[in-house]
């Protein structure tokens, strides 16, 4: 077995990207940026209002003010603002000339139908300057930005409607072992439902990723080879589930061998999912995970995700709180890291949920995230800080 960081940085060594499309920004969710996105443009593009109020000069507030027009958002001035004048402006319209200040509709008063004063003795400006926000020609987004809603309207602002990203890609699904059975079909005996591959699924359609499942293998080696085959016609990326251990019925080691796959490691030093298989050939990539559920949905989390967000161009930074355990914690096996599922409490504590080993799937349900255990640590005081990754 290897720790589990030399895993995570042989994954990301070995993911490449595959190539670059052009696609319009309003589809580009979860998609990663192969170029940088600049403004084409200041923001704001002139100097305006931050408020609904009455545009005038600072220096004749003490005085009455006669309203010389009304001007709202996306219209432009008509007049220039002189001694002891002012213009009815709305939130975002444009500044009048000869303006400096904008008082609050809500610090004057109505000295008759074109007259008003300012209630108050002194005001903030309350003008938002051109390109204040944003300078034409800045650079907006970086290369290797994983987009979120957060940079859509970013996009939008600056036109930037056509953009690069890094190619997805293709994954494909298989499931092993003669024990399963779909989710619609009744268990016969010693047969349980298929839930990894629909879990392996899931997680790879919730970073946008299309994802293909092919079905369950029997264990043979013809079976699985044959589905492999068929696997890596059309994907880039291969996820098996199950039958990568060392029992007489486990045949993706030899499958990959067989195929000409390089294999980079076959064990982490993790819990769950020690069994973990990576291997490449050429520019497509195959990761075995153990069948039990658990094993399965976190070293998807562990390896698989970093690797398919290695090939869509981003270098993945997995995301840690470090947060205080709400009880003492103990472990008598300390040879692997270990991934515990926790509830995030409320209070900002962490507790860890009952949890009987790596077939307890119904556990994540009402986990928050799991709280990394170090190779070597048995036990952990209540108070003490520990890594949790959200899921």
């Amino acid at each position: 077995m290897i720790p589990y960081e030399e895993a995570f940085e042989i994954i990301m060594n070995n993911s490449r990207t595959l190539g670059k499309e052009q696609v319009n920004f309003r589809n580009s969710l979860n998609r990663v940026l192969a170029e940088n996105v600049y403004s084409d443009m200041n923001m704001p593009p002139f100097n305006k209002s931050a408020m609904d109020g009455y545009a005038c000069r600072k220096a004749d507030l003490a005085n009455p003010l006669e309203v010389i027009e009304t001007i709202a958002a996306g219209v432009w001035p008509k007049k220039i603002v002189g001694e002891n004048q002012c213009a009815k402006i709305m939130t975002g319209a444009p500044l009048p000339k000869g303006a400096d200040t904008v008082i609050m509709v809500e610090y004057t008063e109505n000295i008759d139908a074109n007259h008003i004063i300012f209630t108050k003795k002194e005001t903030k400006p309350n003008i938002c300057i051109t390109g204040e926000d944003i300078k034409s020609g800045d650079k907006l987004l970086r290369k290797g930005t994983l987009i979120k809603p957060k940079h859509i309207p970013v996009m939008a602002t600056v036109g930037a409607t056509d953009i690069s990203v890094y190619k997805q890609p293709r994954v494909a699904v298989i499931s092993t072992g003669d024990e399963l059975v779909e989710p619609e079909e009744t268990p016969g005996l010693s047969q349980i439902r298929n839930s990894n591959a629909w879990q392996i699924m899931a997680q790879t359609q919730s970073m946008g990723i299309p994802v293909q499942y092919l079905g369950i293998s029997h264990d043979t080696l013809e079976e699985t080879q044959g589905m492999f085959q068929q696997a890596l016609h059309n994907a880039d990326v291969v996820i098996l589930s199950g039958a990568v251990s060392m029992g007489d019925y486990d045949y993706v080691p030899l499958a990959l061998k067989e195929s000409g796959f390089d294999i980079h490691f076959h064990g982490v030093a993790t819990k769950p999912g020690k069994k973990t298989i990576f291997a490449t050939n050429n520019k497509k990539w195959v990761v075995g995970v153990p069948g039990n559920p658990v094993s399965s949905f976190v070293q998807f989390e562990l390896l698989i995700k970093p690797l398919l967000m290695g090939i869509m161009g981003s270098y993945y930074k997995p995301v840690f709180y470090r947060l205080p355990i709400a009880l003492d914690y103990k472990r008598k096996n300390a040879r692997r890291k270990s991934f515990e599922p926790v509830i995030i409490n409320a209070d900002g504590t962490v507790t860890p949920v009952a949890y009987h080993g790596s077939a307890h799937i119904n556990a994540l349900s009402y986990a928050d995230g799991l709280m990394a255990v170090e190779i070597g640590q048995t036990q952990i005081l209540k108070g003490e800080l520990v890594d949790v990754r959200p899921i």
